[in-house]
């Protein structure tokens, strides 16, 4: 009886051990951050021989696919060196809770992380304004050609009901790549618009931007002048449908796509009036200068300095100059103002070279030069149809006081007689209903658009084309 009761310790003892060298599979906790929030990190951990390799999750911020340089587990401790994506974990693995007790660090900020197998509970977030099939309206998958880029763009097509010729918008997604949704993480707005405006007697076309989606083409290689032939490209569909008004063919663009409408609307007498949303009236090369301030996710020593350095590096981009002469300036300026205030946070030598290199490269896309030497005050100048502008208050990303002070300037001076331009209270960038503003607080908004956004939109068409 001893003996037996010996190897059956010894047996549970084993097993326990393999255990703890063994945590292959999904793992996750639960962090709060300085700010009290809670922020849930998923970890999928895959051995191959005696290697563990390492996937992160942070769905909070909608993170996924991050993979650490090395991960280690010996003795019950577990060890992730991130230091290749600017983190890392230590834990050890309590045998009575079979937990991994430990601290997760990114940059100075260290969270108490607790580790336990299997996946999070994550519920659905509630989305109430997005509409659910059968529809009380017509709905239609459509593809539609611009022969000058070679290109096909799929979207949808929805009317109302009826056998009258109805006036019709197409939507216009702003800056990166969307779906015909403007899907963002958790929410669908150009979707939430669509039907909102659908179910108010006004069809709308809404497409997958180039390259994404079932649309073709390169993304990466477009401007904003390219994402204007598309929209052309959409306006010589719907004059081909018996089914609309081609009197009153409208666009609607938020935020790029604001000044996107303009630019294409003056390229053709089809278009009959147009609504921004979140619209810049000012250089693409002021609006960036502010949202590195605005956006930027680290802070600066000289706010002062740092302005005179981007505005800098901006100039560099948007110069004449070859290619790789600016390339070579521009990696050299990046790196003498960058680097200190990135090393001052505590980044590694070759998290720091990287981050410079990927600045480099993104202020160098074709987009991004194009952007930066591009006045949308030039096109709005040359506008006489109907034109509304709305922006939110507390819109941080697209400041609303100047960029609608540029936008009526310029319909003054293009003697534009009807214009109305509306500062909506206390709503973001993507007209939410919120309280800071900030980019974060986006997917924890029940609301995805304002009702008093979609009713000023719909109502002033509905009186221009009446």
């Amino acid at each position: 009886m001893k003996s037996l009761i010996i190897t059956i310790l010894l047996t549970a003892f084993s097993a326990m051990n393999v255990f703890s060298q063994n945590i292959s599979g999904v793992w996750h906790g639960i962090a709060t951050n300085p700010d009290n929030k809670e922020i849930t990190f998923v970890f999928l951990f895959e051995r191959n021989d005696e290697v563990f390799n390492t996937t992160m999750a942070v769905p909070n911020f909608d993170v996924s696919g991050v993979k650490p340089k090395a991960t280690t587990f010996e003795n019950g401790i577990l060890s992730i060196d991130g230091s290749n994506v600017g983190m890392k974990y230590e834990g050890k693995l309590n045998e009575t809770t079979q937990q991994i007790e430990g601290e997760y660090t990114e940059g100075s900020t260290k969270l108490i992380l607790n580790l336990i197998k299997g996946n999070p509970k994550i519920a659905a977030p509630k989305r109430p304004q997005v509409p659910e099939k059968p529809y009380p309206y017509f709905e239609e998958e459509v593809v539609f050609e611009n022969s000058k880029a070679n290109i096909v763009l799929a979207g949808t097509f929805t009317r109302p009901v009826g056998s009258e010729k109805f006036p019709v918008v197409i939507l216009i997604s702003g800056s990166g790549r969307h779906d015909r949704d403007g899907s963002i993480p958790t929410h669908k707005p150009f979707l939430v618009l669509s039907d909102y405006l659908t179910r108010n007697n006004i069809a709308v076309l809404r497409y997958d931007d180039r390259g994404f989606g079932e649309s073709t083409g390169d993304f990466s290689k477009a401007t904003t002048a390219d994402f204007a032939q598309d929209v052309l490209s959409a306006v010589r569909y719907l004059k081909s449908r018996k089914d609309i008004d081609a009197k009153h063919i409208g666009l609607i663009g938020h935020s790029e796509g604001g000044i996107i409408a303009p630019l294409a609307a003056n390229q053709t007498s089809d278009i009959s009036f147009i609504v921004t949303l979140a619209a810049t009236g000012i250089p693409g090369s002021k609006v960036s200068v502010l949202q590195s301030k605005s956006l930027r996710p680290f802070p600066v020593p000289d706010e002062v300095a740092f302005e005179d350095n981007v505005r800098q590096a901006i100039k560099i981009a948007s110069s004449s100059k070859e290619m790789s002469e600016k390339r070579k300036e521009l990696t050299a300026h990046n790196k003498s103002y960058l680097a200190p205030i990135l090393k001052s946070l505590g980044a590694k030598d070759e998290n720091i070279s990287k981050f410079i290199n990927n600045e480099t490269k993104s202020t160098l896309k074709p987009w991004s030069i194009y952007f930066y030497n591009y006045n949308p005050a030039v096109e709005f100048e040359q506008l006489s149809i109907p034109v509304l502008s709305l922006n939110g208050s507390k819109d941080t990303q697209v400041n609303s006081t100047i960029n609608q002070n540029a936008i009526r300037n310029a319909l003054i001076k293009a003697n534009n007689k009807n214009y109305k331009i509306v500062e909506l209270e206390s709503l973001n960038h993507l007209f939410q209903e919120c309280t800071t503003g900030n980019i974060d607080e986006y997917k924890e908004i029940e609301q995805t658009m304002s009702p008093i956004a979609l009713k000023e939109i719909s109502d002033w068409i509905l009186e221009i084309v009446r």
